[in-house]
């Protein structure tokens, strides 16, 4: 099934397009793979990034409510030629959308790899981004109403969460977890009681 990639606020697209237009903006970016490219430089798969903090896995453990995500940025895969080089942030500004940086390294190709594991599962999704700062996590969110706003929305329980690589010790990257069933073992972990991960979600062994 194709994935339904939401639109990007067009302040967002515009921003990207015009860092990656600078000269100065893509030379002074601690990306070597983006300097060294000569030739046209694309910006596509716009994905929303939204943050799952401690406190919004407390109120879940606390009062059994759907965790509150927040919107901070929007995030675009930089294409060159035939591969994504680079990724390039948006963040939100009293002015609108604006260009925040641009970034390589291990989370552009596990973007890049979990969207087309994601294309394969035989279900329609939205395709997001969520962060979990605290655990130094970053998951593939896949949520079910694809027709919603971007912006907003719960994960609900039917909902999967694809761990990007690296993924916390334990839990297996590109593996996708049903919201249900993750959501407490991260909770679990960002308390002092913690539990260990159940073996449905640990990595296969070697």
């Amino acid at each position: 099934m194709p994935l339904h990639v939401p639109p990007a606020p067009a302040p967002a697209l515009r921003s990207v397009l015009a860092a990656l237009g600078s000269p100065t903006a893509v030379h002074e970016a601690h990306t070597p793979a983006l300097r060294a490219i000569q030739g046209p430089l694309t910006a596509e798969l716009p994905l929303p990034v939204h943050v799952l903090d401690r406190l919004n896995l407390s109120d879940l453990a606390s009062a059994g409510r759907p965790p509150r995500t927040r919107l901070v940025g929007w995030r675009f895969l930089i294409r060159s030629g035939d591969r994504h080089v680079a990724a390039a942030d948006t963040r939100l500004t009293p002015d609108g959308w604006a260009f925040s940086h641009f970034f390589e390294g291990p989370y552009v190709a596990a973007t890049e790899r979990a969207l087309r594991q994601a294309e394969l599962l035989g279900t329609s999704y939205q395709p997001r981004l969520l962060s979990v700062p605290e655990l130094y996590m970053l998951t593939l969110w896949l949520h079910g109403a694809v027709g919603a706003d971007a912006a907003a929305g719960l994960p609900a329980g039917e909902d999967l969460l694809v761990p990007l690589a690296p993924a916390p010790p334990g839990i297996a990257a590109y593996r996708p977890h049903p919201v249900s069933e993750l959501l407490p073992v991260l909770t679990h972990r960002l308390t002092p009681a913690t539990a260990p991960v159940p073996p449905s979600l640990a990595a296969p062994a070697a």
